[in-house]
């Protein structure tokens, strides 16, 4: 039985397992509030802001995010920003503009042409390997935590030793809400680590993204060290927490709704609808925060300047004004834009590597096992707020 946290704004129960009533309780009210959807038990006191706001609704979740003037991300300059230094996450205008054109171009599209081959499938296969003869295997720890972190020290040109070692100081520096100065320390550690991996790239180029990043230009401009450094600590975060996240929460709902699975299987040109499905009823990310620069008006409610506003993308994605049968999931619905990646200049750079993840987990997985069914006795489910997954995917199956 799961334990209601109380937000201390307005005594609303922020309920773990199961945020989606409360959401839907708050859309029927409008799509703002003042209050917050967080759940702020674990966190310091010295991160929880004065005065929030919450936008609940599809429309008051686009509003925000497209109009950055008005509110813009520098919230996590006293955040995350605390940890990873100075990225564009919390960047505006022409800065921001300038950092993600050159970082951008350690993400173009030939590189994911050749990391689908080359990394990704590999890596893949490689987790499968491990467990494909047992029988049975837990997709969390076997699989699905396993892989991003694989993927990106790979994509990085890390070596194959420092693995343990990373993804120790990755997770971390991801936990930073529940043990901050075990954070600081990780983020002191990465900062060391990835500048010795960058002066090697300035005296001998790579072909990976640290590489990209070291030799990228534009207009006669080049990234700082700072700008490296910052931007690959974002990368774990953005890179891993949130793959992990989604593609368990895509295997639970499918495994959980054994017709839409079944049709997965035998077709996997349904794999790409599917994902975007899970996207949409389990974000994995439920809510991101912006600060209000000015006085504003949303649906009616006044937002002073210097307010921080939830913004609920999990709520936003399952708004009824836009969906019909909102509160199912349904891989086969009509097809309308979810808005999981954010909108506006901050959209998510790594949606296609994500995507493109997550494709190749579940096909490699089908490809490679059979009757692929979830244990239910020890009750796994999909938890947590703002962070979503699940806790266990206990599998049996059959080989291919």
């Amino acid at each position: 039985m799961e334990t209601p946290v109380q937000d201390a704004a307005r005594d609303e129960p922020v309920d773990l397992r199961d945020p989606y009533p409360m959401f839907a309780r708050r859309r029927r009210d409008g799509g703002v509030f003042r209050g917050s959807v967080m759940d702020w038990s674990t966190a310091p006191d010295s991160l929880r802001p004065e005065n929030l706001y919450a936008a609940v609704s599809f429309d008051a979740v686009n509003r925000v995010f497209r109009d950055g003037k008005v509110f813009n991300s520098r919230i996590y300059d006293s955040t995350i920003g605390l940890f990873i230094g100075p990225t564009i996450l919390a960047m505006e205008g022409k800065p921001h503009w300038q950092h993600r054109n050159l970082v951008s171009a350690a993400f173009k599209s030939r590189s994911l042409a050749r990391w689908e081959p080359e990394i990704v499938r590999p890596v893949v296969n490689g987790l499968i390997d491990e467990f494909v003869d047992a029988g049975e295997a837990d997709l969390v720890r076997d699989f699905t935590s396993e892989f991003p972190t694989r993927v990106i020290s790979r994509l990085l040109g890390l070596p194959e030793d420092d693995l343990p070692w990373f993804r120790r100081r990755a997770v971390e520096l991801i936990s930073y809400t529940v043990r901050y100065q075990r954070a600081f320390e990780a983020s002191a550690a990465l900062k060391d680590y990835f500048l010795e991996q960058i002066d090697k790239r300035r005296s001998a180029p790579t072909e990976d993204i640290i590489g990209d990043l070291v030799t990228a230009e534009i207009d006669g401009e080049r990234l700082s060290d700072e700008a490296i450094y910052s931007f690959l600590r974002l990368l774990l975060p953005a890179g891993l927490e949130t793959t992990y996240r989604s593609s368990g929460n895509l295997l639970y709902l499918l495994l959980t709704h054994r017709d839409q699975f079944d049709a997965v299987a035998a077709d996997h040109d349904l794999i790409g609808p599917a994902i975007e499905e899970g996207l949409r009823y389990e974000t994995p990310l439920t809510t991101v925060q912006r600060f209000a620069t000015v006085d504003s008006e949303i649906d009616g409610v006044t937002i002073p300047a210097g307010s921080v506003i939830d913004v609920c993308i999990g709520s936003a994605n399952r708004d009824a004004q836009r969906w019909e049968r909102s509160e199912e999931f349904d891989i086969f619905r009509k097809r309308l834009p979810h808005i999981s990646f954010a909108a506006g200049e901050h959209t998510c750079m790594g949606l296609h590597l994500a995507r493109m993840e997550t494709r190749v987990a579940v096909e490699c997985l089908l490809s490679r096992l059979t009757d692929i069914r979830l244990q239910t006795d020890g009750d796994p489910h999909i938890h947590g707020q703002p962070f979503r997954s699940p806790t266990a995917l206990p599998v049996t199956f059959g080989p291919a």
